[in-house]
């Protein structure tokens, strides 16, 4: 999976995604998947009912190891989320397919939009937000490896295997996921309020 992990590019595909369609469905997607670095199947099949935008927090079950996950929230990400909610908030779905409200939108949506801006199949994918935030998190930011993980939703391995870590450090990951997108908005240029 194509995924640009130098800090400049990064900005410069932010910026690109910025200016797609604004006040859009997947314009907002687009937005969103790089602050939540989710898999794009989980952001496409995200439902109302599972986030909770007073405790700041998206909870669903794994679509890989079908295990629950918490994704805290950023204010950027409620932002965008709340933007979104009078367009899609009386659904089922938060990003739901365009001719109708009973499913989610298309798995190619999101990426005909990339490539419709000029983003290449080589540069980047959807899914390759994953391992930008995952080099950029350790590298740039100092973010235990570990804490990344259990963030990107992987089996967190300990010398004890899975048997007695049942740890989840949401409040560490809570920060984490404020911090990256911080970092995100300076790599735009954005002035963080």
């Amino acid at each position: 999976m194509a995924a640009v992990t130098d800090p400049a590019e990064v900005g410069r595909i932010l910026r690109m995604i910025d200016s797609y369609q604004p006040g859009s469905i997947v314009g907002a997607a687009l937005r969103i998947h790089p602050l939540l670095f989710c898999r794009p199947g989980e952001l496409r099949q995200m439902r109302w009912a599972d986030v909770d935008l007073e405790a700041a927090e998206w909870r669903f079950i794994l679509s890989k190891t079908k295990q629950p996950h918490i994704v805290p929230l950023s204010k950027q990400t409620g932002d965008i989320l709340k933007d979104l909610y009078p367009i899609t908030g009386s659904g089922l779905f938060v990003f739901p397919f365009a001719r109708t409200g009973s499913r989610p939108m298309s798995n190619m949506a999101c990426l005909v939009a990339l490539r419709s801006m000029g983003i290449t199949q080589n540069e980047m994918t959807n899914h390759g937000w994953r391992a930008t935030a995952r080099t950029l998190l350790e590298e740039v930011l100092g973010y235990a490896p570990h804490i990344v993980e259990q963030q990107l939703g992987h089996v967190v391995r300990d010398p004890n295997g899975r048997a007695y870590n049942r740890t989840t450090n949401l409040e560490t990951r809570r920060a984490m996921m404020q911090d990256w997108s911080d970092y995100t908005s300076g790599l735009k240029g954005d002035l963080i309020s």
